[in-house]
């Protein structure tokens, strides 16, 4: 059974999934990689602030390929998402309600998505050109200078993932 969730309406509902439950996700979810993830932690240990909000905001760890005339976007696949996981505590301290990517974390990753409530997600790799099928809009939000590795705004319509990490310390890693 996939639960079908609205960003925007049903909050509680991504909290409420478990470990190994299928979502699809409708509404607005950010991306960014390596490089915006390490900005964004250089910018808040500057004590300032950066030029977008990640509250309430799904993180999506992607960067697309150049979009074809006539589409939003290019294939925008899952990139490996313990890249990130040193940067995980401070996006979750601005607000964000979870990430999306796919592969295994550092270990502590799991006391981060419990401490924040915020559940790591995973989608499908080798699966980017449906993927962005899924995407009815993309925009840059931050850092252009970053090409691909911007921060850029997606508007999803049933995109797919699964609960990797609950809320409640499941995993199906383990």
């Amino acid at each position: 059974m996939v639960i079908k969730i609205n960003l925007e309406t049903d909050f509680d509902k991504l909290l409420e999934a478990r470990s190994g439950d299928m979502l699809e996700l409708s509404g607005t979810i950010l991306s960014a990689r390596d490089a915006a993830h390490s900005r964004i932690r250089e910018l808040v240990e500057r004590g300032g602030g950066i030029p977008f909000s990640v509250k309430n905001k799904l993180i999506y760890y992607m960067g697309p390929t150049p979009a074809r005339e006539g589409y939003p976007i290019g294939s925008c696949g899952p990139t490996s998402s313990y890249r990130m996981d040193e940067f995980l505590e401070t996006v979750c301290k601005l607000g964000s309600i979870g990430s999306i990517g796919k592969g295994e974390r550092s270990g502590y990753v799991a006391d981060i998505v419990q401490k924040y409530r915020s559940p790591y997600l995973v989608t499908f790799g080798g699966a980017s050109a449906y993927l962005a099928k899924r995407v009815k809009n993309s925009k840059i939000l931050a850092f252009p200078d970053l090409g691909a590795e911007a921060v850029y705004e997606l508007e999803a319509d049933n995109f797919p993932v699964i609960v990797a990490m609950d809320i409640y310390g499941n995993s199906v890693f383990s």
